[in-house]
């Protein structure tokens, strides 16, 4: 549960099966309690013994959670459903303030982790800040994620205001043809003048919260700018810079956007031509027995690879989040994840 290492001068504790870096570690420890390592502890027992094939899953809550303040964005990203479905005219939904208290609620005596994103973009969502709050003020570890593209001085102060832990940048290139390649209709100009608004206002108000990652998907188009990135960051005030393998959901046949050093794919090319996951697919998956998903409909969800709720456990509006997560189809679920995770398209491109 709790050892450190080092990578790239960058030394980072791993806690709770994450890596918390080390400016964070006072943070996650604020919002830990021996109620919360004991219920840690009951998920880890509960996990291996269903790999030993026995049920034991009664009473624990999850000890992270991913709610959706909003189901859409203001980018198309080529890669994103909610940004592949832009053109598409649907209601705009934001999760609803008073669902969102019931279940921070209902989770806070175990909860260690409350992450603000699934698929929309979170900075939409105009009560976010009063959501992020309620969880810090429940002694919850906060954390979300942006393009920031609208992200302006006055919600850069209600951010830091508010208690967040950590934030996370999407920042894919450090020209404009780089980066809108991937962030359709976005500004880089836009993502950088955020992110300096944020980092200034830190530092004039003397706060260390939230920490700040600059993540960048490595594509074809901006893996050769790693270099570039790193200064970028360096210069923006971020504490961290992260690359990240991007996910494609078309992948089998090659994908215009697949770095061109294997080294900066999760997918690794067959002899036949074909593409495959780098990393095997064991039968197992512990996320679904440490956390889950609630999007602004208040249905529960396996894991934030269910993009359009084909699984859901339940509806917070109906029954309780621990009725949904305890329900017999829940249960199931698990269960026919340890019986062949294949059987799920959603599991056959997932690196967990």
């Amino acid at each position: 549960m709790f050892n450190t290492r080092c990578r790239k001068r960058e030394i980072q504790i791993r806690m709770f099966g994450i890596f918390i870096h080390y400016k964070q570690l006072l943070r996650v420890i604020r919002c830990t309690s021996l109620r919360k390592l004991a219920n840690y502890a009951k998920l880890t027992v509960s996990y291996r013994f269903s790999l030993a094939g026995k049920r034991f899953f009664a009473d624990q809550r999850p000890c992270f959670i991913s709610i959706e303040p909003a189901d859409f964005c203001n980018l198309r990203c080529p890669e994103c459903p909610v940004g592949m479905r832009s053109g598409i005219k649907r209601p705009q939904k934001t999760m609803d303030a008073d669902l969102y208290r019931k279940l921070i609620d209902e989770l806070s005596p175990a909860l260690l982790h409350a992450i603000f994103y699934f698929q929309g973009e979170p900075l939409l969502c105009k009560h976010l800040p009063e959501m992020i709050r309620y969880a810090h003020d429940a002694k919850i570890y906060t954390s979300t994620s942006t393009n920031a593209q609208n992200l302006n001085e006055e919600l850069a102060g209600a951010l830091i205001r508010s208690g967040l832990d950590k934030l996370i940048i999407s920042i894919d290139g450090s020209d404009q043809e780089t980066y809108e390649r991937y962030r359709i209709g976005g500004s880089l100009q836009k993502a950088m003048d955020g992110t300096r608004r944020l980092t200034a206002l830190k530092k004039q108000w003397n706060k260390t919260n939230p920490f700040v990652e600059i993540q960048c998907l490595l594509l074809n188009g901006n893996e050769h700018h790693m270099e570039d990135m790193k200064k970028l960051a360096k210069e923006l005030g971020a504490d961290k810079l992260t690359f990240k393998t991007a996910q494609f959901y078309d992948f089998e046949n090659g994908n215009p956007l697949l770095p061109e050093n294997p080294a900066h794919s999760r997918y690794k090319k067959q002899p036949d031509g074909k593409y495959i996951l780098k990393k095997r697919l064991r039968n197992r998956c512990r996320r679904l027995w440490t956390g889950a998903v609630v999007n602004t409909n208040g249905d529960v969800l396996p894991c934030c690879f269910d993009k359009d709720g084909r699984f859901a456990f339940g509806n917070i509006r109906n029954d309780s989040f621990s009725g949904c997560w305890h329900s017999e189809k829940a249960l199931r679920f698990r269960e026919k994840i340890l019986e062949n995770r294949k059987q799920f398209e959603m599991c056959r491109n997932c690196t967990s």
